[in-house]
């Protein structure tokens, strides 16, 4: 599990949304408070969020956009590419770290480990050391709330940062709609 960050990312029927927390801690200090652990991807088609070392992140998003750009945006066919490459690399390979990308018809889970994983439900996935509670609070709000799919990532990020110590309220939310 990664004490650093808490994504989370919701496919609704007409929109995709990711969101994430801007506390970055080093052990048991907290070094940054407002990172932004989100970005968009292929001409803001696609969304992605990174539980892991800011470094990793930087190189693993370009990594990935450039199975996008040669898959031209299939998102589907970006991720087995992306996911092979990782895994056949031996120092990227070793990397403690998990991605979530989507868009407006998929959302996976990736891992150095070579693991493509869809969620059950088809629209929400979380990461990082306060995935569990946002991933909670965010089925429990789907199911019985009538909020946005932007509404639903924030209030779930907000709570996920009043249980987790790694997780502050500093939340950045990035939307793909029509």
């Amino acid at each position: 599990m990664f004490e650093a960050t808490t994504i989370l990312a919701y496919k609704g029927e007409d929109k995709a949304v990711i969101g994430g927390d801007g506390q970055v801690t080093f052990g048991n200090s907290v070094l940054k408070g407002n990172a932004t652990k989100i970005r968009t991807l292929y001409n803001g088609k696609i969304l992605a969020g990174f539980a892991g070392s800011t470094a990793d992140a930087f190189n693993l998003f370009d990594m990935f956009e450039e199975h996008l750009q040669t898959t031209k945006g299939d998102l589907l066919k970006a991720v087995v590419a992306f996911s092979k490459a990782w895994r056949k690399d031996k120092v990227l390979r070793r990397l403690e770290a998990m991605m979530i990308v989507l868009n407006k018809e998929h959302i996976f889970i990736l891992s150095g480990n070579g693991d493509v994983v869809e969620p059950e439900d088809g629209k929400i996935a979380s990461i990082g050391s306060g995935g569990n509670f946002a991933i909670s609070a965010a089925r429990a709000l789907d199911k019985h709330a009538n909020l946005s799919a932007e509404e639903l990532v924030k209030e779930s990020l907000m709570i996920a940062g009043e249980l987790c110590i790694y997780t502050n309220q500093n939340i950045k939310i990035l939307k793909i709609e029509e």
